[in-house]
């Protein structure tokens, strides 16, 4: 059976085993949310054993113990994560409720529908000097990864049980989201790329998906896709907030802008 550790995605272990959904969403209420299929494929394959747990408040030896009966081999001695205490920021103390723009994206989850497009563009408005407060029912781990590499200070607040509230304050320093390194990959090697995995290209086209389609889409495939193949994306915009989850699961990427609305992309494993 497969090997897990607390690095392992919640989205790959439900897939690996018909029972296992069952198991996780027993450790915690929360995780109820599990069973509607379009919040689990966007919670699920971003999160990760260890980012489930500080969402629940439960240690990973508690998810270990509901999957190792199913099969799950433990790969190695995994220390508890405790749940410490957070120091409180200084901007906490010091912003105005003027300066902290609300969004609130819980009937959003509940309907089905992906709260994480209209997050980044709230993102995108954030001024330095102002902080965004989402309030949800569970830490947003998967975004507060992101937005700590782009320099954004975080606070998470714990107001109840099922009421969180993530500051995510943006200083002087703070990069904007489309400011991704992609110059030391665009077009690098394209041309000895496309030799190499001639012949071994998987292809698919994203233009006319709405966004999060092209993501979901995109990390789909990269699921099932052999380690010897390369694949080969027709997209209209250089996917920005792609990359950081692809450079998270190891994958490398080239990039080429053909002209304005066309983009290539070539995604693989070395």
């Amino acid at each position: 059976m497969e090997k897990i550790d607390v690095n392992s995605k919640i989205g790959k272990i439900i897939k690996a085993h018909p029972d296992a959904l069952e198991a996780i969403i027993s450790i915690d209420p929360k995780l109820e949310k599990l069973r509607n299929p379009v919040l689990r494929k966007i919670l699920a394959n971003r999160t990760s054993i260890a980012m489930a747990s500080k969402m629940v408040g439960h240690s990973v030896e508690a998810f270990f113990a509901k999957l190792k009966p199913l099969g799950f081999e433990i790969d190695g001695e995994t220390a508890p994560i405790e749940i410490e205490q957070q120091d409180i920021p200084a901007f906490v103390l010091q912003i105005t409720k003027e300066q902290v723009i609300d969004f609130d994206v819980r009937e959003l989850l509940t309907s089905g529908q992906d709260p994480l497009k209209l997050i980044l563009e709230k993102v995108q408005s954030v001024k330095a000097g102002q902080a965004l407060k989402i309030i949800n029912t569970f830490e947003p781990i998967p975004l507060v990864k992101m937005l700590e590499k782009k320099g954004f200070i975080i606070y998470i607040d714990k107001v109840a049980d099922d009421l969180i509230e993530t500051y995510f304050y943006k200083p002087n320093d703070a990069k904007d989201l489309t400011e991704d390194p992609v110059e030391a990959t665009e077009g690098s090697g394209w041309g000895a790329l496309i030799t190499r995995f001639k012949d071994k290209l998987v292809k698919i086209d994203v233009r006319e998906l709405e966004m999060p389609q092209p993501m979901h889409t995109i990390l789909g495939e990269l699921e099932n896709l052999p380690k010897d193949k390369a694949l080969f994306v027709y997209h209209k915009r250089i996917p920005v907030f792609l990359l950081p989850e692809l450079a998270e699961q190891g994958f490398e990427y080239r990039i080429q802008e053909i002209s304005d609305g066309e983009v290539h992309l070539l995604i693989y494993k070395d």
